[in-house]
Formats: structure tokens, sequence, C-alpha cells
């Protein structure tokens, strides 16, 4: 009996190389498919996420009468909560609208549209473009051109400020810097409370700041926020912890060029000589710079 009579029937034996290349290339289809399941579950839930953040009146649920008396229907607190989540987006979208405005107008983005009365020329200032084009009010255009700012960095913040509120800061902006804005801000949310921080509590505040505050326009929110309360409760002057005179700064920024020369560096901030300088203060190993203080204190002292 040969060999061949005991033949399965099995057919011919694959080459190995051709063995392999089937596997590979049923891996490659399974990756292939695996990649595009992938790719379509994360396209799936982008669009989710972009549906679930759209604003739109759509998600706002038509008004009805209430299903009763006494606590909400659990239908009734999702409908809360929407006209909660679009309220919060109007008083957001106020200072994105501001933005947009004063991008438009400092660009002057409006000088190529026709004016919609006068086609034969384009719009020269955003006080004719945007009551035109958008019906924006001049007096309101100007409100939100003036408060964005503020209203963008109390966001940023973790603050929740509307824009009747933020309109009470303007004029702290205006008087002195952003920085002490948003630290009146900030001192009437440490005293009652971000729930409780009105326009009209913020109003008040800015009615009691003294004509002759000073306030150094480097500082922190937080640390101007502690000075303007140490001022109104009499703790402080209304130099409050004494701002750098103009004078002074200039000096000292004549100064910082000079050590930029000899350290063969460019320009050197203010703030890092102000830290060299405390830290050579804070030096206990040399005290010159701390007995330099004292003398001056102390001649400053006898001067007054």
């Amino acid at each position: 009996m040969s060999d061949s009579d005991y033949d399965l029937g099995w057919g011919e034996e694959e080459e190995p190389q051709e063995t392999a290349n089937t596997l590979t290339a049923v891996d490659t289809g399974r990756d292939k498919k695996q990649k595009q399941n992938q790719a379509k579950l994360i396209a799936e839930q982008v669009e989710a996420a972009v549906e679930a953040v759209r604003p739109g009146l759509d998600k706002i649920p038509d008004p009805v009468e209430p299903a009763g008396e006494g606590a909400l229907t659990p239908e009734e607190e999702e409908r809360f909560r929407l006209c909660n989540d679009g309220i919060d987006l109007g008083n957001k979208a106020w200072f994105i609208m501001g933005k947009a405005l004063d991008t438009a107008a400092v660009g002057r983005l409006f000088r190529n549209t026709p004016h919609k009365l006068e086609p034969e020329r384009c719009y020269a200032t955003i006080e004719e473009w945007a009551p035109l084009e958008k019906g924006i009010s001049v007096g309101q255009c100007s409100k939100l051109r003036a408060a964005w700012e503020l209203g963008e960095v109390l966001a940023a913040r973790g603050y929740n400020a509307n824009p009747g509120q933020v309109r009470e800061i303007v004029p702290v902006r205006n008087a002195f810097n952003l920085n002490a804005a948003i630290a009146v801000y900030v001192l009437a949310v440490d005293t009652v409370g971000a729930d409780k921080v009105t326009a009209e509590r913020l109003r008040e505040v800015v009615k009691m700041l003294p004509g002759d505050l000073q306030l150094d326009e480097d500082d922190d929110p937080d640390v101007l926020a502690k000075t303007i309360k140490g001022v109104l409760v009499g703790e402080l002057p209304p130099s409050g912890v004494p701002a750098i005179p103009p004078a002074v700064k200039r000096a000292v920024d004549a100064r910082a060029i000079a050590l930029a020369n000899d350290l063969d560096r460019g320009r050197i901030p203010r703030a890092e000589v102000q830290l060299h300088l405390l830290q050579a203060f804070a030096d206990e190993d040399d005290p010159t710079v701390f007995n330099a203080v004292l003398d001056r204190m102390k001649q400053a002292g006898k001067n007054k």
C-alpha cells in the first residue's frame, strides 16, 4: 500500500508566506473595521455633546400653567432647569456680544459694508453700523463695549455676574483700572456671599469709595479688595497700602534699565526688581537693605 492510499484529501498545503499574508489581511481588515467603528462612535459622541450645549429657543419649554400647588413635579423640575440654563446663557452671551461689537468697532471691520440707507458709501463708525445692521442702539452698544472685559474676567474667576451687576463697576474701571473694578466685586462676594451680590449692593460700595482713593494698578484684585475693605472700615487711609507715585515708578524703571545694561539683558520688569528687593530686605545675613528702609521710614516719620 502506497502513501497515496492514505491521502486524506486536504488538498495542497499553502506555502508559509501565503498563510502569513492571509492572516495579515484578516488582521488589517479587522483593525480597519474597529477604527471605523471607533471613529463613528467618537463622531456620535461629539455630535451629542454639541447638541447638548447648543443654544436655541427650541430647547426652552413652552409656557404652561402649574401642575399644582406646592412642590414641583419631576417634569416641572426639568422645565425649570432648562429655563435656568436659558437665563444663564443670556447672562453670559451679553459680554460675548460686547466683545464682538468692540472688536468690530476698533478694527472698523464694517468699513467695506455698504450703508443700508446710503448704498453709495460704506459705514464709517460703529454708531452707524450697529443700529441699522444689528438693531442695537448707540447707548446699548456703548454699554456692552464698556463692560464686556469685566464680564469675561469675572466669568473666568467663576462668578456668575449679570449685566446689571457689571454695569455698576464700570465706573471703577474707568476711574482706576480693571483690577480695581474686579476687586469691588470680590469684596462684595467676600462680604455677603456670591448668591447675595446685587447691582444695588455693588452701587452702594462704589458710592462709598473715597474720592482720593489710591490703588496700585499692578496689584491683584484679591489684594486690592483687602485694601478697599481696609479703607472703608477705617483701618487704612484712602491711600491704602500706599500706591507707588508715578515719579517713583519712572525712577524705578530707569534704574531697571541701568540694571539690565549692567547684566547685559533686555528690559527687566518692575515686578522682578520688586521681588529681588523684597528678598534682599528679608535677608537676615545681609541687613543692608533692611537698614536702608528703616532709616528712610524713620526720616519720613520725622518729616510728618
